[in-house]
Order: C-alpha cells, then sequence, then structure tokens
C-alpha cells in the first residue's frame, strides 16, 4: 500500500514505511516542499534561544570540573515547560549530576514541590546542593539521595510522580524505564536524556551496545500502550512520553 506525501501541490504516491524505519531524505517533506537535510544552524538556533544566568552556568562549571555532562540548554528548557506543564509538585530524576538539571526541573515546578534525585557519586550530589543553595532553593523542596539507582528506585511510591527524569549510564535504561513507568501517576511525563545518542541511534549501521541499547529503548517507549512518546530532536536527543 502507499500513501501520498504532505505536499498538497504533490500528488505522487510516497511508499509505506516499517514503523521506526528512517524517512528519506528525499522524502521528508513539509507543506511547502523538502525540509532542508542541513539542520545545524537551526538546531545551534534553538540551543541559544534561552539564556542561561549565572546560577546556571556555575553549575556548568562545576559540572565539567567533575566530569560530568549535564544536559543542554535545549533540554533543560524543555525540563522546564514540561515541569510547569504538569504543575508537577513531585518529581525522581535518575542521575544527579551537578544539579543543571534539577536547576531546570525545579524552575518548572509548583513552589512547593519536591524534586527527589538519585545519584551514585557523593561528590556529584555535593556539588549539586551548593547549586541549589545559590538558587534559594529550599532545604525541604530537595531530596538527594546518594546510591545505586536500581537500589533506590523500588523504595519510592507507585503512582507517586509527576515527571522521572532518566539521565544517568545508559547501559541500565531498560531497567530504569520499567521503574520510571510504575513511579508515575496517570498524566505523569517521562523524559530519557541522550536518546539519539551522539546522533548514533538514527544510523541503522551503529550497532555497539549503548547505541543498541538506547535504540531499543526508544521502540520500547514507542510500543507501549501506556505511554504516548515523543522524541525531540533538541541537545543529544530528549525521549518524552506521558503515562496514559
Amino acid at each position: 500500500m502507499s500513501q501520498h506525501c504532505l505536499n498538497e501541490r504533490c500528488t505522487a504516491p510516497v511508499p509505506r514505511r516499517p514503523a521506526g524505519a528512517p524517512i528519506p531524505c528525499d522524502q521528508v517533506r513539509s507543506r511547502e516542499g523538502a525540509i532542508s537535510t542541513d539542520k545545524a544552524q537551526s538546531w545551534a538556533y534553538c540551543e541559544d534561544f534561552g539564556t542561561e544566568d549565572g546560577v546556571l552556568l556555575r553549575a556548568r562549571e562545576r559540572a565539567s570540573q567533575l566530569g560530568c555532562t549535564p544536559v543542554t540548554p535545549g533540554v533543560g528548557a524543555v525540563l522546564s515547560v514540561l515541569a510547569a506543564t504538569v504543575s508537577a509538585r513531585a518529581v525522581a530524576e535518575i542521575g544527579t549530576g551537578a544539579g543543571v538539571s534539577g536547576l531546570y526541573l525545579l524552575r518548572g515546578m509548583a513552589p512547593d514541590a519536591v524534586l527527589t534525585t538519585i545519584d551514585v557519586e557523593v561528590e556529584h550530589q555535593r556539588a549539586a546542593r551548593e547549586a541549589f543553595a545559590e538558587e534559594g532553593v529550599r532545604s525541604t523542596r530537595t531530596r538527594l539521595i546518594a546510591g545505586r539507582a536500581l537500589d533506590v528506585l523500588p523504595r519510592l511510591t507507585d503512582h507517586g510522580y509527576d515527571l522521572v527524569l532518566v539521565d544517568a549510564d545508559p547501559e541500565h535504561y531498560p531497567a530504569y524505564l520499567e521503574q520510571a513507568v510504575r513511579l508515575l501517576r496517570p498524566g505523569g511525563v517521562l523524559a530519557v536524556d541522550d536518546a539519539l545518542w551522539q546522533d548514533r541511534v538514527a544510523d541503522p549501521a551503529k550497532r555497539d551496545e549503548v547505541t543498541t541499547t538506547i535504540r531499543e529503548i526508544g521502540r520500547a517507549v514507542r510500543d507501549d500502550d501506556r505511554l504516548l512518546p515523543a522524541l525531540l530532536p533538541t541537545g543529544d536527543g530528549l525521549l518524552v512520553a506521558v503515562r496514559r
């Protein structure tokens, strides 16, 4: 079977594509014609669309000193919007880092909301505490738990969270996903960072272990009837989904 392309002025049929298969560049269409294949300038513009203040910049500097890779400004902005959209009062974060993503989440959360953030590295959480204190966040609004996420997550409340961010070691993403869906309330939001993994996920020829794992996570989220997903090309890819 075939379907017509999206350009209303074009009546040529476009062959159906298996779900999840990459779309050939010459078949990517907008209402005005073919979408440009050179998106680097537009993506850079989007990443720089919002400005980061001194608190965020200093948190990034600490992350660099610790060897952390924080979320990009574009991903951070999306996290703030998602938290605000669901009026998040309880958020769980897998991977504290130096607190950059936590700052973005807190800025979108309700004023009395609580961020629970998990990291195995105590030094990372010390840096995050410094960032949160500089932001003026009350200590009662953050719960920093040092330990392995897979040991901590089972102790968190079923359906008790409005948003769950997965941003830690990719090899454990499948287990994190299982726990995250359990934690989300109906209408809650899942966010998985690095979902395009250095632009390797979209290339079927890339079959290393991490790339394959993240590619399979995307398929698992897409095919889960409990979730309504979207894959955003901001940062290194942000996979988002709403818990039905």
